[in-house]
């Protein structure tokens, strides 16, 4: 076994969907995760009601699920939600620095950045799916970086569709979202679907570098 294949993939996954009053966390990295008292902790002081669940271990990997509400609700707001998914993400390189060649985040805020980098137009895909006559299913799969979920909320709502409810998921270097929208209370047609996927994969492949080359 190499030393890069002792490292194990983090997992940070945000779920919107399996709880009808609190938003889920999942996190796992390999079996390296203890308590996560700095991290409850961090999140707490976000202003958030942390209560952690089940630790759940599967083979070489322990999930540890968190419930986190807000004023007694799920966190509905993107920005909080990329403050929670940042916030945690930033605790796992604080505490476990070896995660850092193994996130995308580790280029900005770890000690050594990822030796693989993640090219973006082999890594982007975007697929839209009926899921229902009132809604629709859009798949994000693209090269992690820090607040894409914020972007990517944007250009949904950028052309009218409304986010109903997410599953963020960070696979060590790659995000793979979920998110069920809708547009005026009806799943999209398919040109709409077409409009968003376009935009959103010309938004998520667009090189770093363009708005500095204007």
């Amino acid at each position: 076994m190499t030393a890069d294949d002792a490292v194990p993939q983090p997992v940070v996954l945000i779920d919107q969907d399996s709880d009808r009053d609190a938003t889920i966390v999942q996190l796992s990295f390999g079996d390296r995760l203890g308590a996560l008292l700095d991290t409850m902790k961090a999140l707490k002081d976000l202003g958030l009601d942390v209560t952690k669940g089940s630790v759940a271990t599967d083979s070489s990997v322990t999930q540890t699920k968190f419930h986190i509400m807000r004023l007694g609700r799920k966190v509905e707001d993107p920005d909080m939600l990329e403050t929670i998914r940042l916030t945690i993400i930033n605790n796992l390189l604080q505490y476990h620095p070896e995660s850092s060649e193994k996130l995308a985040m580790g280029e900005f805020f770890g000690i050594k950045a990822p030796e693989k980098k993640v090219d973006v137009d082999v890594a982007t895909h975007v697929i839209v799916q009926d899921d229902g006559p009132k809604r629709s299913m859009l798949y994000i799969e693209t090269a992690d970086r820090p607040g894409l979920l914020l972007e990517v909320i944007k250009i949904i709502t950028d052309v009218n569709v409304d986010v109903e409810s997410a599953e963020i998921d960070t696979e060590g270097l790659v995000a793979k979202d979920k998110f069920h929208v809708s547009y005026r209370g009806a799943k999209l047609n398919s040109s709409l679907s077409q409009v968003l996927v376009n935009c959103l994969r010309y938004y998520l492949r667009r090189p770093e570098t363009d708005e500095d080359s204007y």
